[in-house]
């Protein structure tokens, strides 16, 4: 186990050692998590595992917990939601490996053999955003923007009334 969290490594040598890390990244150190996020701040705790399973598959055990500050599409207010990544990465050298890989896996291709653990760290945290964050218990209320839509369309007439109109006045 390692506290430090080196920034490439040797998914192989990894594997044979079986290597773990533990630890935490800043939200701030992830630039494609970023672009989703509300917020920077918070952190994600990790535990990464190197190992082999019964049947020899070399892998990647991720298990990630976040707090992930996100907005709510609805009522467009700032949430925090709680997300738990539990992965296992099968390890291949060639896409042609993927067909190989027992159920249960998901495919990380290492075609040097190095791992950058921080990005796959973040990949997983990408992956695990909803495609439309949605506060809980916000599936109930009014969307922020309703009122706005509602108030507007009173007030203004149908935009082919005056094409009416002038249809009208030709004849």
């Amino acid at each position: 186990m390692s506290k430090v969290l080196p920034e490439s490594v040797d998914a192989w040598r990894m594997v044979q050692a079986r290597r773990s890390f533990q630890g935490s990244l800043p939200l701030a150190s992830m630039p494609r998590l970023r672009g989703s996020l509300a917020a920077v701040d918070g952190t994600v705790d990790f535990d990464l595992e190197f190992g082999k399973d019964e049947l020899g598959v070399a892998h990647l055990r991720v298990r990630a917990d976040a707090m992930l500050p996100l907005t709510c599409q609805r009522t467009l207010e700032v949430f925090r939601l709680p997300v738990h990544v539990d992965s296992r990465l099968g390890l291949i050298a060639q896409e042609a490996d993927e067909a190989a890989l027992p159920g249960g896996y998901e495919p990380l291709l290492t075609t040097d053999g190095a791992v950058h653990l921080a990005d796959v760290v973040e990949d997983e945290l990408i992956l695990a955003l909803p495609v439309v964050p949605v506060r809980p218990g916000a599936e109930h209320q009014e969307p922020a923007f309703a009122g706005a839509v509602q108030d507007g369309a009173k007030g203004s007439q149908n935009p082919f009334t005056v094409l009416r109109n002038l249809k009208h006045d030709k004849t």
